[in-house]
């Protein structure tokens, strides 16, 4: 199952800098880790926002919740999902 899902960061201003660092570290890896295993197909940076774009393969509407609440920053994102099926005009590649 596809799903395209735009998460938006919103870290607290009084956030300590070392845990803030921490926090950025951590989703890198666990993100990279999405990536590698094929969960995460392709992201893409919302230029000019700390926010994202995520296309999201995976089996199921659970596993993409486990993905995606496992985020490191989770507490600190605001998402939305968007459930994603082939185009019947799409050109098969």
């Amino acid at each position: 199952m596809l799903f395209m899902v735009r998460m938006q960061v919103t870290l607290p201003p009084d956030l300590d800098p070392v845990r803030r660092e921490d926090l950025v570290a951590a989703e890198r890896k666990y993100s990279q880790g999405l990536q590698e295993s094929g969960k995460i197909a392709a992201i893409w940076r919302v230029s000019g926002q700390f926010a994202n774009y995520c296309l999201f393969d995976v089996a199921s509407h659970e596993e993409l919740h486990e993905c995606v609440s496992g985020l490191p920053m989770f507490a600190f994102i605001t998402t939305q999902v968007e459930a994603l099926s082939r185009h019947p005009n799409a050109i098969e590649r």
